[in-house]
């Protein structure tokens, strides 16, 4: 067990940006969420999954929509309590903690901001060990886990227990009233028992990410001998795919998520080459002069190329100088059942899923 403090929120909101693959929204808004509940309430108890004792109910606590919304409308101070008082009264059961559901810069911090305010400690584990689109799409969905019943509310206070049949319905049902209410939700969904998280969760992603926020904010510094971007890649486990700068950028917003495409124009040693990067709220496949890179479920990571800050899709702009960075992805999703759920085939791409290290070592590359 540790205490949250300012420092390591900032910290968690760089390195789980990164881990966002370009969604789970921007992290300064989830940041100064976090941070505004710590001031106000104290510092978060975080504790391993060793340490959640047998028997335990966790309330796990997210944001769904729209990104590019949600930094609009942010999360207020009241919505956890209303949840957490939806979910008690619902499964009769004490909550003992919460988590988050996935890695993003807005759905890393709100369970910080969740367990500040409800005054419980947060468990250091995720169902993604990055960010994904659609509620289905977790860890725990392979073990067969439900996400419902799953409580909602928005920022007017309309508020409801939803229950559906399978994870996809529970996702399209909550998209469509996500919709309605205005293109953001504040949720607690895949409420369950310690023993499920210890065996379906990416154990250890909060503690990923305030390492890898770190050694963005230090690179300069810490990379001795390595140039800083070789160091940053070394530290991620990073794979270079592209440096490039940011020619255009298609966009739009659509039934809650946003879509869209960036071009990059080559720099440096990938002067006179052309990539582009797809995306729903996260990236979802990376092509160098018609070649595929990096598919989902890996990691496609677009960066600062002096600071390394993650740069995500809502914040992409023509002219920005990037490195697209590709990261390998937890293990279960490249099982089969974790490809149905978020392979490329999913989500329109016409290609089958070949892991980046693969890809890697076929046209020669490595880390860096």
């Amino acid at each position: 067990m540790r205490e949250l403090g300012v420092q390591e929120i900032e910290d968690i909101a760089l390195g789980a940006a990164l881990l966002g693959a370009g969604g789970g929204g921007d992290p300064y808004i989830g940041k100064l969420t976090a941070i505004g509940a710590v001031k106000e309430c104290g510092p978060v108890k975080m504790i391993g999954i060793d340490e959640v004792p047998d028997g335990s109910f966790i309330m796990p606590a997210a944001s769904m929509g729209a990104p590019s919304i949600l930094a609009e409308k942010g999360v207020g101070a009241n919505e956890f309590a209303k949840l957490f008082d939806m979910i008690t009264r619902f499964y009769g059961k004490e909550v003992y903690a919460t988590m988050p559901i996935e890695a993003g810069g807005v759905n890393s911090m709100l369970p910080i901001a969740a367990a500040a305010r409800l005054g419980i400690p947060m468990v250091d584990v995720d169902g993604m060990g990055r960010a994904f689109p659609e509620l289905q799409m977790v860890t725990f969905t392979i073990g067969g886990a439900s996400a419902t019943p799953m409580a909602w509310i928005d920022e007017k206070g309309n508020s409801g227990i939803l229950s559906t049949i399978t994870n996809k319905w529970t996702e399209d049902i909550a998209r469509s009233i996500t919709t309605q209410c205005g293109g953001t939700l504040t949720t607690s969904l895949f409420c369950m028992d310690v023993e499920t998280l210890r065996q379906y969760g990416v154990h250890g992603i909060v503690t990923r990410s305030e390492e890898i926020g770190r050694a963005i904010r230090l690179a300069k510094d810490n990379a001795g001998d390595k140039t800083p971007e070789e160091y940053f890649l070394d530290f991620v486990g990073g794979h270079r795919l592209f440096k490039g700068k940011i020619s255009d950028v298609l966009r739009e917003v659509r039934g809650s998520f946003n879509f869209g495409k960036v071009v990059l124009d080559g720099i440096g040693d990938c002067k006179g080459s052309e990539a582009y990067v797809e995306f729903q709220n996260e990236n979802l496949c990376a092509v160098v002069d018609g070649e595929i890179l990096a598919t989902t479920p890996d990691l496609i990571c677009l960066v600062d190329t002096e600071t390394f800050r993650p740069v995500p899709t809502d914040a992409l702009k023509y002219g920005k100088r990037v490195l697209v960075v590709g990261l390998e992805c937890f293990h279960l999703w490249r099982t089969q059942a974790g490809l149905d759920l978020v392979g490329p085939r999913y989500f329109g791409i016409d290609a089958d899923y070949i892991p980046i290290e693969e890809l890697a070592a076929k046209r020669g590359g490595g880390h860096v």
